[in-house]
């Protein structure tokens, strides 16, 4: 008779869901009994690199991913990670071991007490098996609840007591059944949005990680030179959605609401797709929109619709709408706009370099299908502006903001994407969050490289205080650290780079081997 343990190891084996990430406790110890040789177990050594390295995972791959968690220590450790993969629309099943069932209601050591509520607000549904024979049913549900439009993290605790217990031959059912979801508009939808693009005199079109995640990027920048729009990235980009070298690409929109009101000034129409209306950060405070502009917006999301201060909203699969839209259009015989002029090299002068001087070295010797997993938050306008980005799935920056999903979600996209070259460009302060991640990049001989530029600062917060006028803020520099012997204390090669050219050479070497390497370059603070 099967259990509730193998109903769910063939569950998970026939939604291809063989690599698990996590760092086990006790609770969890049962459910990894007799783990099997088909999957692979990648482990970090906190939950909150667990939950980033499976993040990056999902992104890459497009999969549902599961994570193995430690009851409620477990999961508080990995709430800061969890911000991000709720704002990715990152498909994890997040299951954590909870007290066995006699011990739950007289708070045991490592009892998960209301476990369902713990990670609330961060997941799309969280739940906690009435009785064993529950389980695999439980956990099919997660799968299909994280995988369906809008995608996102789902929860399941599970006493560790479960997976012995017996399950009947129905719940095989389970392991057969798929869920489909299907979005593509009506044609009297598709009609209503062609006359709005038709009429429109001066339109642009803004790209969130959407179009990115559901690989509509060719889709988009057939659009944009349809009817010749110049295409912004939405704020708060976490993903690339169009090539940054296109004519067409007007870079990253300001994450302000006045910001973006004076961007799209002169525009009598903007399409959105595959973005919130909008993410802002900084509080400049004007006009959602310039006077007589009018916004369409194309979202996978309900909330992301309903929660819009402006515009006229479709809900539906972006590909799938996108590819009915195009043979709808005519050809604009408006001029498709000119490429932004490339910026200019920074002087090189004694000392730090400048973070410009490594992205320029960076483009010019990495190949074209690098993916980037970025987090040095004061770079961020400079990175845009140098690096050339043309192929899907070439960039990951946290969706949230949260610190320390760089260093592990590039250990995940690497293992989602193997063929890729990857490299994590990574601030010291965002470094610190999750730097055991490198540990895990070793174990799993993954050849990834991680640049940390390393300025000694906060520097996105050293901006922040100057436009909040809080010059005498604590706490903005963190001096005195060595991220090569940090390296090397977790087995990692190290070299520190001082200069473009041992910049350059280690980037080289790296790009040759089949090993990972971190790459410490001192750099000058710049604004965001």
């Amino acid at each position: 008779m099967s259990t509730v343990h193998s109903t769910t190891y063939s569950l998970l084996r026939h939604r291809g869901m063989t690599t698990i990430f996590g760092n086990p406790g006790s609770n969890e110890l049962p459910f990894l009994r007799n783990f099997p040789d088909d999957f692979r177990y990648i482990l970090g050594l906190h939950e909150g690199v667990v939950v980033g390295m499976a993040d990056g995972y999902a992104l890459a791959s497009g999969k549902p991913v599961l994570v193995n968690l430690h009851a409620a220590a477990g999961t508080g450790n990995a709430m800061g990670a969890l911000t991000n993969a709720w704002y990715s629309h990152s498909p994890l099943v997040l299951t954590a071991g909870q007290q066995a069932r006699p011990l739950i209601g007289v708070e045991a050591m490592l009892a998960n007490v209301d476990a369902t509520q713990l990670p609330k607000p961060l997941v799309k549904w969280s739940y906690e098996p009435a009785c064993p024979e529950d389980v695999p049913r439980a956990l099919s549900q997660a799968i299909h609840m994280a995988s369906l439009p809008a995608r996102g993290p789902v929860y399941v605790s599970i006493p560790y007591d479960d997976w012995g217990h017996d399950v009947d031959a129905d719940a095989e059912l389970l392991v057969e059944r798929d869920v489909q979801s299907a979005g593509t508009p009506s044609s009297s939808q598709l009609e209503w949005f062609k006359e709005h693009l038709a009429q429109a005199k001066n339109p642009a079109i803004v790209l969130g990680p959407e179009v990115d995640a559901s690989r509509a990027n060719q889709l988009a920048v057939a659009l944009a030179e349809r009817l010749s729009m110049p295409a912004w990235v939405a704020p708060s980009a976490s993903r690339c959605p169009f090539p940054t070298r296109h004519p067409c690409f007007r870079g990253v929109l300001p994450a302000a609401i006045s910001g973006i009101s004076a961007k799209l000034e002169g525009h009598d129409l903007v399409l959105v797709i595959g973005a919130p209306v909008f993410r802002y950060h900084q509080n400049a405070p004007g006009r959602y929109l310039p006077e007589g502009t009018q916004l369409l917006h194309l979202t996978g999301d309900v909330q992301e619709a309903a929660r819009s201060p402006m515009g006229d909203t479709l809900v539906g699969d972006l590909h799938a709408t996108l590819q009915a839209l195009l043979p709808l259009l005519e050809q604009s015989d408006r001029q498709l706009p000119e490429a932004l002029p490339l910026p200019e090299p920074v002087p090189e002068a004694p000392g730090r370099l400048a973070p410009e001087t490594v992205f320029d070295s960076l483009n010019a010797l990495a190949p074209e299908d690098t993916i980037y997993v970025k987090e040095s938050t004061s770079t961020v306008t400079a990175f845009w502006e140098r690096v050339e980005m043309r192929h899907p799935g070439s960039y990951y920056f946290p969706a949230s903001g949260g610190l320390g999903f760089g260093l592990p979600a590039a250990i995940g996209v690497k293992l989602a994407e193997p063929d890729r070259p990857v490299v994590a460009v990574i601030g010291d302060g965002s470094a610190n969050y999750a730097i055991s991640a490198l540990w895990s990049a070793v174990q799993y001989k993954l050849p990834i490289i991680f640049i940390i530029l390393k300025n000694d600062t906060y520097g996105a917060l050293e901006w922040f205080s100057r436009m909040l006028n809080v010059d005498d803020a604590p706490g903005l520099t963190i001096p005195g650290m060595d991220f090569c012997a940090l390296a090397n204390g977790y087995g990692l090669e190290a070299v520190l780079a001082e200069s473009r050219e041992a910049f350059e050479k280690a980037l080289t070497e790296g790009l040759a081997s089949d090993k990972p390497l971190l790459i410490e370059v001192p750099t000058t603070t710049i604004e965001p």
